[in-house]
């Protein structure tokens, strides 16, 4: 009668992929190692300000001198859903409650004009609210819908009496047009994303060195 014979064990452990990758000194692999740690702690803290905020982006970059001297330009801006933490209030209405934000009544809004996608937002204070009526009658628009007034605080005149380059000219905020609202700014940082592009040049090409370095010390010893 015969007996099938099992192999052998050697008592070593076959290393599964994902352990190789997470012990492999090999400097590629260590470089995508913490190039990944980069990318999950970006994601987290995303994912993090989209749950507090609830919208997104819940950050952005003040690019111009539009909104001096509650703003200014690097300044790194938390944007919260227009519900989030209390109701939307235009100027018009903070003077008459007492809300105010970035040195002025009212709330300043993040919104993408004429609701185009394609054109970088907007980060300007809303004034008031008017009719599709009185968008007509007093500032010329021909099939004009109900909206929001909205100015820079260093600006002369209200954005809706203005011209974009590529959309024409701004039409009242629609309420789905408004991406949030200015909740807190924090100078000098948004310089950051305004020169994501290098930063991430930068950041990578730090570990590369990094890693060479150590590779270097490891094939020494």
């Amino acid at each position: 009668m015969s007996t099938s014979r099992k192999p052998q064990s050697n008592g070593e452990k076959q290393e599964s992929l994902i352990d190789r990758f997470t012990s492999s000194t090999h400097p590629a692999v260590s470089l995508a190692r913490d190039l990944l740690w980069v990318a999950c702690v970006v994601l987290g803290v995303a994912l993090l300000l989209f749950i507090i905020f609830g919208t997104w982006p819940a950050v952005v970059a003040v690019e111009s001198e539009s909104m001096l001297p509650g703003m200014q330009v690097g300044d790194l801006v938390f944007v919260a859903a227009p519900d989030r933490f209390w109701t939307l209030t235009t100027a018009k209405e903070g003077i008459e409650t007492g809300h105010t934000m970035f040195g002025n009544p009212g709330d300043v809004i993040i919104f993408r004009p004429n609701g185009d996608s394609s054109v970088h937002p907007i980060i300007h204070r809303a004034l008031t609210h008017i009719t599709a009526e009185e968008a007509e009658e007093l500032l010329g628009f021909t099939n004009a819908d109900s909206g929001i007034l909205t100015q820079g605080d260093n600006n002369p005149v209200i954005d809706q009496v203005t011209t974009h380059p590529h959309i024409g000219r701004i039409k009242p905020v629609r309420d789905e047009w408004i991406i949030g609202k200015a909740v807190y700014s924090v100078p000098i940082v948004g310089y950051l994303p305004l020169h994501i592009v290098e930063f991430a040049v930068l950041i990578i090409a730090i570990i590369i060195i990094q890693e060479l370095i150590a590779s270097r010390r490891r094939e020494e010893k």
